[in-house]
């Protein structure tokens, strides 16, 4: 029986440590087309996990009003201002973008708020980060202001190549993190 068991455990830490590879082509302009493929593997599993057709604009910020009450947002806000948890959430996503291989990703984002001031002001938020990401290799992102009009246009695409048992770990690491755990009993305190 515990043989059995450890051969199951061994088997399954070796299937996840077989890289995935995902290829995708993501749009969206009023509603959101996708084209997703998985390979997993080394190619010999396949899979074609594109969503269905996207919902509207308005059925999308509908749904979003429903989902996070203004309370559940001031609480989280409280959150993200503790040091430690922001610190430990900048590094998840810091180790996370390592650990994924990245191949001809392409983000093109058109955005603009209607009013020229407040695109303005976006813009200088995002205008540093297009320099910064323009000197990363493999990826080109473009962020393109619209003064003129209240717009969201995204166009991406690339490849996407990571290992998931490095991802299981960096993600547990997360869980188990004393910062991460203290943030969640605050937020329920203040509750």
């Amino acid at each position: 029986m515990l043989i059995g068991t450890v051969i199951v455990l061994l088997l399954i830490v070796v299937l996840l440590a077989l890289p995935v590879t995902l290829t995708f082509q993501l749009s969206w302009k009023q509603t959101l087309t996708a084209d997703l493929k998985l390979k997993w593997a080394f190619g010999l599993v396949r899979a074609d996990v594109s969503p269905g057709p996207g919902k509207s604009e308005s059925e999308k910020t509908e749904a979003a009003r429903h989902r996070r009450s203004r309370g559940e947002m001031i609480k989280f806000m409280g959150v993200i201002r503790q040091r430690k948890f922001r610190r430990r959430i900048l590094r998840f996503l810091s180790d996370l973008w390592r650990a994924i291989h990245k191949q001809n990703v392409r983000l093109q984002v058109r955005l603009g708020l209607g009013d020229p001031a407040d695109t303005g002001r976006l813009w200088a938020v995002l205008g540093p980060l297009s320099g910064m990401f323009a000197r990363m290799r493999d990826i080109r992102v473009v962020f393109e202001p619209d003064f003129l009009d209240s717009t969201l246009e995204v166009d991406s695409s690339g490849t996407v190549r990571m290992i998931p048992l490095q991802i299981t770990f960096l993600a547990l690491a997360l869980l188990f993190s004393p910062a991460i755990w203290q943030g969640i009993m605050s937020m329920r305190r203040s509750g």
